[in-house]
């Protein structure tokens, strides 16, 4: 498997708008994403206001390439960027233990 992880800065006031955008990929996105296997945003406890830690998995790189190059998520993209208050930081990289039942 492989993916990402992003550590992500929000507006203030705007956690709420991302975790909802990011229901909505679960729902509108990811069956039309072929190869997506799952992601989590989370609430680090540790974290300051506005921190949240997204994960992304997908089958394999190449699925992983073809959504990072797909106009549509580059437009849900934009949509999550304009409640950041800068760039996510982000870690790809192969998957090689752990999973979820």
């Amino acid at each position: 498997m492989y993916g990402t992880i992003a550590r992500l800065k929000v507006k203030q006031g705007q956690g709420q708008k991302l975790i909802e955008l990011f229901k909505d990929w679960e729902k509108q996105r990811k069956p039309k994403v072929k190869g997506a296997v799952g992601g989590f945003l989370m609430k680090p406890d540790k974290g300051a206001a506005g921190d949240y830690i997204a994960v992304a998995i997908f089958k394999d790189k190449q699925a992983y390439m073809a959504n990072a190059d797909d106009p549509a998520q580059d437009q849900w993209y934009q949509k999550m960027r304009a409640l950041l208050t800068a760039d996510p930081a982000w870690e790809d990289g192969e998957y090689v233990a752990g999973g979820v039942d």
